[in-house]
């Protein structure tokens, strides 16, 4: 439970990066979708694995999020070494004291 809190936490701040709000849903699903046990990582599959009750529209929502959306990569790739740096600087520092 607290590895899924703390990826909650990371997405959270990835979505900071998407411009608007309508937009975070999107990634939180299809970065949930990835992260299924899952042989195939394309739309529909993540659609239907994500909301297996509305996978029509949860594809659609998900395919617009990848496709057209309008949201920068460099931007949440920044996000990410944001996210990354701090921790990778501890590691180092925790390496460097054995």
């Amino acid at each position: 439970m607290e590895n899924l809190a703390k990826f909650d936490l990371y997405i959270e701040h990835l979505c900071e990066a998407l411009g608007h709000r309508d937009r975070n849903v999107g990634l939180q699903d299809y970065c949930r979708g990835l992260m299924l046990p899952i042989h195939r990582k394309s739309i529909e599959p993540l659609a239907a694995h994500t909301d297996p009750l509305h996978v029509a529209a949860k594809h659609q929502s998900l395919h617009h999020f990848v496709a057209k959306a309008e949201w920068s990569d460099a931007a949440v790739m920044t996000r990410i070494r944001d996210w990354v740096l701090p921790h990778l600087a501890q590691l180092c520092h925790m390496a460097q004291q054995i």
